[in-house]
């Protein structure tokens, strides 16, 4: 776990000690793709490319993706929309020494689901569920915020986890936004 500051998160694996809501904690603790989950409660799922590139990694991202320090990552950052509606803005990143044969498929996804691809990959191993309530002043609530257009005035659930495959680790970090209370059930 992190120190709990500004620039920082309190990562815990225990689901427990965020204080989630039972229909939450559900979403938060699946194990199944969040793609999957997602397309099976809407009509369109669509993915919204917001950014991808070289950026600085996190500070509560270095330990967990095991850097060194605040080094230079690959950043991909997107909204999940069903039925146009953001209800989930993911951001992963990759060390830069991970090679083309680690994740050959991560600089071309374009507006095409990581999580699909993850899943897809039997070479994929998924590391342990992390969880966190992000405080407004997180640098992913700020980038959230200002792709949704709109002030989060309050702090919003997230999970992370890190993937191996081969040599290299992806971590990706999910935010739950408020909207996903407005989709709807699974559909038959």
């Amino acid at each position: 776990m992190t120190k709990q500051a500004g620039s920082s998160a309190r990562w815990t694996s225990n689901i427990n000690h965020v204080n989630a809501s039972l229909a939450m904690q559900a979403w938060l603790t699946d194990q199944m793709s969040l793609t999957v989950k997602l397309m099976q409660r809407c009509e369109r799922f669509r993915v919204q490319r917001l950014m991808q590139g070289n950026a600085r990694v996190l500070r509560d991202e270095v330990q967990a993706i095991d850097l060194p320090r605040r080094v230079a990552v690959q950043q991909r950052e997107v909204l999940l929309r069903c039925d146009e509606q953001p209800v989930v803005y993911a951001h992963t990143v990759v060390p830069l020494t991970a090679t083309a044969s680690d994740w050959p498929f991560f600089g071309r996804l374009g507006e095409r689901s990581l999580g699909t691809t993850l899943f897809g990959d039997p070479r994929v191993q998924r590391g342990v569920l992390e969880y966190a309530r992000l405080r407004v002043c997180h640098p992913l609530m700020r980038r959230a915020a200002q792709a949704l257009d709109v002030d989060i005035a309050m702090p919003l659930f997230a999970r992370r986890c890190l993937y191996r495959r081969r040599q290299g680790l992806l971590l990706v970090t999910e935010i739950f936004l408020p909207a996903l209370d407005r989709i709807g059930p699974a559909r038959e």
